[in-house]
């Protein structure tokens, strides 16, 4: 049973739409385990309007100073399930070299749209976030430079844990504007 239902699962995963929904959803549970509230510290497929039409990134996250980021949920899933299906290592290593191939595009494509130019005074980057460790992980296993061509795309690799710390980060930095807010306060009265 439980081997069917992985089957049944993995043959769904395949489907762009579920994939792309799956990496929506656990972006979503990322945000809610930071600790950041919709609409005040974020808010989710917000529409921009650009040069070369309309962006829909998945999260703009809000910083203080009226800075923001986006971050955008990639799957990459179609290779990476080919690899966890095949028996023999070589092709197992063909499969996983692809994976990295599809992650290392998809930094690409995103570093295509410029989303910060819609953004005004905001970091000059976008947050690519990989819903899974293992996704990242075996990514970065086989394409040794990955991080560093995102970087220079100013695209932000992003697994989950590295995305709550990132997002923890922020919000701890909203936690010390409302405080320093208020201490700006009680000295003017």
């Amino acid at each position: 049973a439980l081997g069917a239902t992985t089957h049944t699962l993995s043959k769904a995963l395949r489907t762009p739409a579920v994939r792309g929904r799956w990496g929506e959803m656990q972006l979503r549970r990322v945000v809610e385990i930071a600790g950041m509230l919709q609409r005040c510290d974020f808010d989710e497929q917000p529409g921009l309007e650009s040069d070369a039409g309309r962006l829909r990134p998945d999260l703009i996250v809000h910083l203080p100073g009226g800075k923001q980021i986006v971050v955008d949920a990639k799957a990459p899933l179609e290779a990476f399930l080919d690899a966890q299906e095949t028996a023999d290592d070589e092709s197992r290593v063909v499969k996983l070299q692809a994976h990295a191939r599809q992650v290392r595009d998809h930094v690409d494509r995103l570093a295509s749209k410029s989303y910060w130019e819609q953004l005004g005074e905001s970091p000059e980057m976008v947050v690519l976030f990989l819903p899974g460790e293992t996704l990242f992980a075996a990514a970065l296993q086989h394409d040794l430079t990955l991080i560093e061509h995102g970087l220079r795309q100013r695209v932000l690799l992003a697994s989950p844990i590295t995305l709550i710390a990132l997002l923890t980060t922020v919000a701890h930095n909203w936690r010390q504007e409302a405080l320093a807010e208020n201490y700006r306060e009680v000295a003017a009265l």
